[in-house]
């Protein structure tokens, strides 16, 4: 069976900040200007302990001017930390939001071109988590959060500064006593919180998936009776979230400790500072600065303790989201960017229509147990075929196979000659096109979702191809035409309905092969009837491939490939 990267629950929480700065690295000049702005604002709050401790001094020694110099330097300082914090938070929001909106979309172009095995192989409920909730609780903490991270980050590296040279002596006392308690308290936390978080995202995603699968399949569960069922493992994955949040409030506890550990430093700063302004080592005025500042660099802490929860939550979405964009990031082999068909280069597609041959194709869903093995053969160009076997013989999987959806464990589908695997995946897409058994729809009209195409055609050469296929008077049954609104689409219309959907689209592409994995499945004889005539007026110089169970389907084509079941192989061609 051919390895595929899967999604890691909890992907590793290290060096994120350093794995994102590729997806940075444009905005830097922007970040760069948010970044000095910042410190520039911090600076300014920094300076007024300072600013007040002079003025005290100069009211022992009663200098009624320092007095009022100092005054007039605290409104300064105070005007510009306002338009300083101001102009900060405008740049880095500004450059966080277009950060955000750059992975959203690179999340979700590299989710549309992944391959479709990658796709199925993942609950869908933990995918959108990651492109949707994850990346808006990013968003979310860029607006609100992110300014107050940095401001708190530069105010440590500046009040330590400020400290060291008012009074060496007095910031090693500061430092013995808050430097080892708090980095204990953030160690611990550190231990708690990185598989704490990083479960309950996991979790979150698993409760999202499990309700996701009821919406997808509410009606099995009302008329099957399985509601109680489903009832059962959601509340056990709900469950499974409330401990693993519970975890992570019971890590977010430790931050509580640091208050401790600044009511002792405090209690020390006073001893210490009392006792060098006694001996004269010191001024009061360098006191009160270190009071002032340990004050603001404690408010600080308690901040970050508050912070530390959703910083720790958003580096988990990040990472989580980098796993996303590293696992589904492009394998240069394969998607590489390829130069446009040139008729005279070697091995370019050269036939608008060409053979499409299979030789010695293997594929396994499960190591061990194939699901095809050893197949091979050869459809013509403008061959109509139709593919039919038991349930669980393979078709749709060769289907898929065939149509370059999936990558074969061994052996080759060629079209023209050549390996699908090395072509484009726009000129693979406009040569073969698969329409499967169920259609996907968008929320909107019927031609919205006509247009879902390559090269998106008007709603004139849609009315031609509706008119081709002789699907007119079944568009004119429909309340507004081809600007009915469909809603979900799935909901109003039937199953036979959609399958005319996807065929309408297939002719617009004009495919040089077209598969239809059980087109005519579960559909009334009506529309089934209508679907074949439709089907019958495609052009005759294209290859056509019709995975059926119904025997009216199977009587209109030439050529049956039947597959068994337990060989995985060709029986007969009729």
């Amino acid at each position: 069976m051919a390895e595929h990267q899967r999604l890691t629950a909890t992907p590793d929480q290290r060096r994120v900040l350093r794995r994102a700065w590729p997806h940075m690295r444009p905005e830097r000049r922007g970040i760069t200007l948010a970044l000095l702005a910042g410190a520039a604002a911090t600076a300014t709050t920094v300076a007024v302990p300072a600013v007040i401790g002079a003025g005290v001094d100069q009211i022992l020694e009663r200098d009624r001017t320092g007095l009022f110099t100092a005054v007039a330097a605290l409104t300064v300082l105070a005007l510009l930390r306002l338009f300083l914090f101001r102009q900060s938070e405008l740049l880095l929001i500004a450059v966080g939001e277009r950060v955000v909106r750059a992975l959203r979309e690179l999340a979700v172009t590299r989710l549309s071109r992944a391959p479709l095995r990658f796709l199925e192989a993942h609950p869908s409920g933990d995918l959108l988590r990651r492109t949707t909730t994850e990346i808006a609780d990013l968003a979310n903490f860029v607006r609100s959060q992110l300014p107050d991270v940095l401001t708190v980050a530069a105010y440590l590296l500046f009040t330590t500064v400020l400290l060291l040279t008012y009074s060496p002596l007095l910031t090693l006392a500061l430092a013995v006593v808050f430097v080892p308690a708090i980095v204990t308290v953030l160690r611990l936390f550190k231990k708690a919180a990185n598989p704490a978080f990083a479960a309950e995202a996991a979790a979150a995603g698993t409760v999202a998936t499990t309700y996701r699968e009821l919406v997808q399949s509410r009606e099995m569960l009302q008329t099957g009776g399985g509601i109680g069922f489903w009832r059962e493992r959601f509340l056990a994955d709900n469950e499974r979230r409330y401990r693993a949040a519970r975890r992570s409030q019971r890590s977010l506890f430790l931050i509580s400790l640091a208050r401790i550990v600044q009511s002792l430093t405090t209690a020390v700063l006073l001893l210490v500072g009392g006792w060098l302004a006694a001996r004269g080592s010191i001024s009061v005025g360098t006191v009160v600065v270190f009071i002032l500042a340990t004050r603001q660099l404690f408010d600080s802490a308690t901040q970050a303790s508050n912070l530390v929860g959703q910083v720790q939550i958003s580096l988990v979405g990040l990472a989580r989201l980098l796993d996303l964009l590293s696992t589904t990031a492009p394998r240069a082999e394969i998607h590489a960017p390829r130069p446009a068909p040139d008729d005279d280069a070697p091995g370019a597609l050269t036939a608008e229509r060409g053979d499409l041959e299979i030789e010695d194709l293997r594929y396994s869903y499960v190591a061990g147990t194939e699901v095809l093995g050893g197949l091979s053969v050869r459809v013509e160009a403008g061959e109509r075929v139709g593919l039919v076997g038991p349930t669980g013989s393979g078709k749709t999987t060769l289907a898929k196979l065939m149509t370059g959806l999936y990558t074969p464990d061994s052996g080759t589908v060629r079209y023209d000659g050549h390996d699908l695997a090395t072509l484009a995946p726009a000129e693979l897409r406009r040569r073969i096109v698969l329409i499967p058994q169920r259609v996907h729809m968008i929320e909107g009209t019927l031609l919205d979702n006509l247009r879902l195409v390559p090269g998106d055609p008007g709603e004139r050469s849609i009315a031609e191809a509706v008119d081709h296929l002789g699907l007119t008077d079944w568009i004119r049954s429909l309340d507004d035409g081809l600007h009915t609104d469909l809603g979900r689409g799935t909901g109003r219309l039937s199953a036979g309905e959609l399958q005319l959907i996807g065929l309408v689209r297939a002719a617009l592409l004009d495919p040089a092969v077209l598969v239809l994995d059980e087109a005519t499945a579960d559909i009334d004889p009506g529309t089934a009837r209508t679907l074949e005539t439709a089907i019958d007026t495609l052009r005759t110089d294209r290859t056509l491939i019709v995975i059926a169970h119904r025997e009216a389907t199977i009587k209109r084509l030439p050529r049956i490939i039947r597959l068994d079941e337990n060989e995985n192989a060709l029986l007969a061609h009729n």
